[in-house]
C-alpha cells in the first residue's frame, strides 16, 4: 500500500503581465514580461541571416503552430495510406504526423531592454519549442532544446546590450519522419517570458516544493540564490484563502550561504485552521506570498503562487484513494494538441476542453506521452480533474527529438518536468513513458529496467509523493513467457497496463501487491473495458483518442484519428452519452443510428472499426437500420411517429450495459423517440428528427467573458438549421468568415476529419450542419462583428461580440 502526503501546489506567479516589452519600475522586486508578437518565416536561413532579418518574414503572435497551416500532402502513389505496415519503406511517410510536410520555422523579435533592467538579473523562458529548437541573442547562440515538451530558461543579464537594439531568434526544427508517431505541430507553441529579479539575492527556477501534513500544516523548501555577500535573509511567508485574506503567516530569518550558491531550504510550519480540502467537487486552492528581504530590509523577491491540500492513497485492495474516498478514475488519454489550434498552447482552448469532459462525467487525464503545457494543470487544478503526468513515449532517440540520444538529455527533462508540475494537487501519479517495454534494444538492453530505475532515482530527488509507472504495451508480457507480466511490470510502482485489462485478476492472485490501472482503453470495447474491471480494486483507466485529432491517420482521406467520441470540432457524437450514463448519477438516454460498417483496422495490437454510429434521422426509406439508445435508466421505451417499437431493459452484461440494441428499424421520415424510465417512471428522453434543407445559420458563442488581453479566445459553434430550427445534416455549403473589429479568426473546423480546408483558411464548409470558428481577441476592448458569407456573397449568418 502506498500513502501519499498532503499536497499543496505552486505554481511561478505574475506580478505583471504585459503584451509588449513596456518600461518597468525600477522598485520592482520580480517582473514578468510576455513575448507574445514575433516576426516568422519558413525560409532556409543561416542564424547570421535570420539575426539580419534577411527575406519575407510575416507577423505571428504566441502560441504559434506554423505546421497546422501548411496544406495537406497525400500519400504518394507506392506508399500506404494509413500507418500500417511500420517497419516497410512503402509506408505513409506522413500519415501519423497530420500529412503536413516536416520542416524548419525561424522566429524573430527585437527590442531595447529598459535602463531600469540595468543592473538586474534577466531570465528568457522558453515553455518549449518543437519539435527541437535555438535560441540566438545578438548573433549567439545562448541555448536551446533537444526535447520540445519541456521547458527552459537562459540567464540572460550580461548579454543584453542596453541603449541599443537587441536580436532575438528562435529556431523551431520538426524534421526527421521518425522523430514522432503523430501531429506535434511546430515553433513556439507555448509562452516566452522575460522574468527580472534582482541579480544577487533571488528565488531560482522552480523554487519551490509543498507538502503538507495533518491537513493542517504545510511544509515549504525554497531553492534561494545569494550571489552576494549577504549572510542572511528575512522570509515572510503569508498563506491566503480564495478571497484573498490572510489565514496564516510565517516570519523566518535565514542563514545563507555566500557566493553564486543555490541552496533549498526548509522553512518553517505553517498551520491553517480549519482548512478547506481539495477534490474533484471543491477544487479549493489558497495561495502562498513568499517574500525575500535583503539587509536593509528591502524586498529583493517576491512570488505567489495558487495551492490545494488533499491526501492520495493507492493499494491492491482497493486500488486510489483521494482524501480517504475510494474513487475511480474515469478519464481519457490524448495528444495535446487542440484540434484546428494545432499545437499552440491556448488556455482558453484547454479550459474549453477540460469543461466538456467534466460535462460528460470525466475526472482524470493522461497526458499522453509527454508533459502538457503549465496552463493544463493550472486548470485540471481549478477544476478538480486528476492528472497522470507524463514524460516520454519510447526511451529511444527516434521517439524524443531525435536530434541527440535521449541518453543524453533525460537527466535535464526529468529535474524540469517534476519542478515544474510536482506542485499541482491534480497531478497524482508520474509516467516515465508509454508502450516501451517491448523493446530490447533500450539502453541496457534489459527490457527497460535499469533505464527505469535511474529515471524514477532522478525523479525521487524531487519529489516523494506519488507512485511512479510506465504504461504498458499491449503486446508486451515476460520476454520469456506470456503467463507473467513483463519484466516493467513487476518493479513499477503501479501496474499500468494498455487495453489488458483482463490480465489484472491473473496477475493479480498471482503478485497480490500490484495495484492495476488500465493506462489506456478503446472506444470498442467501451462496455467492457471497464464494467469488466472490478471497480472495487482497481485505479481506473483513460478512454484513448476520445477526442479526435490531427495525424494517426487510419487512411488517406482522413487527416488524422476519427475513433473518439467527440469529433475535432468538440461536438459530440452519440457514443459520448454511453460514456455519461457510465460515468455520471445523471439520468441519460440518446440516440444513435448505425449507418453501416467501418473496415475493421489493427492498430498497435488492438482492432478498431465496427457499426459507424451517427447522429440523425435522415436516412433512405424503406431501408432498415440499427438504433442504439444509450442509457444508464432502468429501461427504454422507443418510439417512431408516436407508434411504440418496444421497451428494452437495460443489461448488467458488460458487453451491452448501458447500451441497448435495436435492430431492423424500418425508417420513415419523422421523429424517433427514446423514453427511460426508472421504476416505471420517465427519468430522460432524447428524439431525433428527420430535418429539411438549411434553410438559416445559427451561432452560438460561448457563454464567458472574452477579455481583451489580446490571448483570450472566443469560440462560436455555427448550426446549419432547417425550416423547424433543426440541425440539418444536409448542410454543407461553402462560407467565408468575415470579422471586424478588435478580433482576429484564428481557426475554424467543422469536424470531417476526411475534409481538405486548411483550419486557418477563412474560406471552409459547414459538414452536416456544423462549424466552429475560434475568434483570438485583440489588446483593446470594443465590439466584434462576425458574419459567413456565401459564395454569392450573400451573408447568411452574423452575430456581433463584445470584448472586455
Amino acid at each position: 500500500m502506498y500513502r501519499y502526503p498532503i499536497r499543496s501546489i505552486f505554481r511561478r506567479g505574475w506580478l505583471s503581465s504585459l503584451l509588449l516589452f513596456l518600461s518597468l519600475p525600477a522598485c520592482a522586486q520580480r517582473d514578468t514580461v510576455n513575448i507574445v508578437d514575433w516576426q516568422f518565416t519558413r525560409a532556409e536561413l543561416s542564424p547570421a541571416q535570420a539575426h539580419q532579418g534577411r527575406g519575407a518574414w510575416q507577423s505571428v503572435r504566441l502560441p504559434h503552430d506554423f505546421q497546422i497551416s501548411q496544406p495537406w500532402v497525400a500519400p504518394a502513389a507506392d506508399e500506404h495510406a494509413d500507418n500500417r505496415d511500420q517497419a516497410a519503406n512503402v509506408k505513409s511517410r506522413l500519415s501519423s504526423r497530420g500529412f503536413k510536410e516536416m520542416g524548419k520555422g525561424w522566429y524573430r523579435r527585437t527590442f531595447t531592454p529598459d535602463s531600469s533592467w540595468r543592473g538586474r538579473r534577466v531570465v528568457l523562458e522558453v515553455g518549449g519549442i518543437m519539435l527541437v529548437g535555438d535560441v540566438w541573442l545578438n548573433g549567439e547562440r545562448i541555448g536551446g532544446t533537444e526535447y520540445g515538451y519541456v521547458g527552459f530558461g537562459i540567464d540572460i543579464s550580461d548579454r543584453l546590450r542596453y541603449g541599443q537594439e537587441n536580436v532575438l531568434t528562435v529556431l523551431a526544427d520538426t524534421r526527421g519522419p521518425q522523430n514522432s508517431r503523430w501531429y506535434t505541430g511546430g515553433g513556439l507553441f507555448r509562452d516566452v517570458k522575460l522574468i527580472v529579479t534582482d541579480r544577487q539575492l533571488f528565488f531560482d527556477r522552480h523554487p519551490l516544493q509543498i507538502t503538507t501534513t495533518d491537513n493542517r500544516k504545510v511544509h515549504i523548501r525554497a531553492a534561494i540564490s545569494n550571489y552576494g555577500s549577504q549572510r542572511q535573509t528575512a522570509l515572510a511567508v503569508r498563506i491566503l484563502d480564495a478571497q484573498g485574506h490572510v489565514v496564516a503567516h510565517s516570519d523566518t530569518l535565514l542563514a545563507l550561504t555566500r557566493h553564486r550558491h543555490t541552496m533549498e531550504y526548509p522553512l518553517a510550519d505553517i498551520t491553517i485552521d480549519h482548512p478547506h480540502v481539495w477534490d474533484l467537487d471543491t477544487p479549493y486552492l489558497y495561495s502562498a506570498e513568499l517574500t525575500l528581504r535583503d539587509d536593509s530590509g528591502r524586498v529583493a523577491d517576491r512570488v505567489t503562487e495558487p495551492f490545494g491540500i488533499r491526501t492520495i492513497e493507492y493499494g491492491p485492495s482497493f486500488g486510489f484513494k483521494l482524501n480517504g474516498r475510494k474513487v475511480i478514475l474515469k478519464g481519457i488519454a490524448n495528444h495535446h494538441t487542440l484540434g484546428a489550434l494545432g499545437a499552440a498552447a491556448y488556455p482558453r482552448a484547454i479550459e474549453k476542453r477540460i469543461k466538456l469532459l467534466k460535462d460528460f462525467g470525466f475526472n482524470h487525464i493522461r497526458c499522453s506521452h509527454n508533459p502538457y503545457s503549465e496552463d493544463l494543470y493550472r486548470l485540471c487544478d481549478k477544476y478538480g480533474v486528476l492528472v497522470v503526468d507524463e514524460l516520454y513515449d519510447k526511451w529511444l532517440t527516434q521517439y524524443s527529438g531525435g536530434r541527440q540520444p535521449w541518453m543524453n538529455h533525460w537527466q535535464y527533462d526529468v529535474p524540469e518536468w517534476i519542478q515544474r508540475d510536482r506542485n499541482h494537487p491534480s497531478v497524482i501519479m508520474w509516467s516515465l513513458g508509454n508502450e516501451l517495454q517491448t523493446y530490447p534494444n533500450l539502453p541496457f538492453n534489459d527490457w527497460g529496467v535499469t533505464p527505469y530505475r535511474l529515471l524514477r532515482t532522478l525523479l525521487r530527488r524531487y519529489d516523494t509523493t506519488r507512485p511512479v509507472t510506465v504504461a504498458m504495451h499491449p503486446r508486451g508480457r515476460n520476454w520469456q513467457t506470456d503467463s507473467l507480466p513483463c519484466d516493467l511490470a513487476m518493479i513499477t510502482d503501479i501496474q499500468a497496463y494498455n487495453y489488458r485489462y483482463m490480465y489484472f485478476p491473473g496477475d493479480g492472485r498471482r503478485f497480490p501487491n500490484m495495484i492495476f490501472y488500465q493506462s489506456e482503453a478503446n472506444l470498442p470495447m467501451m462496455g467492457p473495458n471497464y464494467f469488466d474491471m472490478d471497480l472495487n480494486r482497481v485505479v481506473g483507466l483513460a478512454y484513448w483518442g476520445m477526442i479526435d485529432y490531427n495525424g494517426e491517420s487510419l487512411g488517406w482521406p482522413r487527416k488524422g484519428w476519427d475513433n473518439g467520441v467527440f469529433d475535432r470540432s468538440l461536438l459530440p457524437k452519440p457514443q459520448a452519452y454511453m460514456l455519461k450514463a457510465m460515468f455520471t448519477d445523471k439520468p441519460v438516454v440518446h440516440i444513435g443510428v448505425a449507418g453501416g460498417k467501418e473496415e475493421a483496422m489493427t492498430w498497435n495490437g488492438v482492432t478498431f472499426g465496427g457499426d459507424k454510429v451517427t447522429w440523425h434521422w435522415n436516412r433512405m426509406t424503406g431501408k432498415r437500420y440499427t438504433v442504439y439508445t444509450y442509457t444508464n435508466a432502468e429501461e427504454v421505451e422507443l418510439r417512431l411517429n408516436g407508434r411504440s417499437l418496444g421497451v428494452k431493459k437495460n443489461s448488467s452484461d458488460p458487453k451491452s450495459r448501458d447500451k441497448i440494441r435495436w435492430d431492423g428499424i424500418a425508417y420513415e421520415p419523422g421523429t424517433l423517440l427514446a423514453i427511460a424510465r426508472n421504476g416505471g417512471k420517465e427519468v430522460a428522453r432524447h428524439e431525433i428528427t428527420t430535418a429539411g434543407p438549411l434553410k438559416r445559420l445559427a451561432l452560438i458563442p460561448d457563454n464567458e467573458t472574452w477579455k481583451a488581453d489580446g490571448q483570450d479566445l472566443m469560440h462560436i459553434r455555427v448550426l446549419g438549421l432547417d425550416a423547424k430550427g433543426r440541425r440539418t445534416p444536409l448542410a454543407n455549403d461553402t462560407l467565408t468568415v468575415r470579422v471586424s473589429g478588435p478580433a482576429e479568426l484564428v481557426a475554424a473546423d467543422n469536424g470531417d476529419i476526411t475534409g481538405n480546408a486548411i483550419a486557418t483558411d477563412p474560406t471552409t464548409t459547414l459538414y452536416q450542419g456544423n462549424l466552429l470558428v475560434i475568434l483570438r481577441a485583440a489588446s483593446k476592448p470594443g465590439k466584434v462583428r462576425v458574419e459567413l458569407v456565401d459564395k454569392a456573397g450573400r451573408v447568411r449568418g452574423k452575430c456581433t461580440l463584445a470584448t472586455e
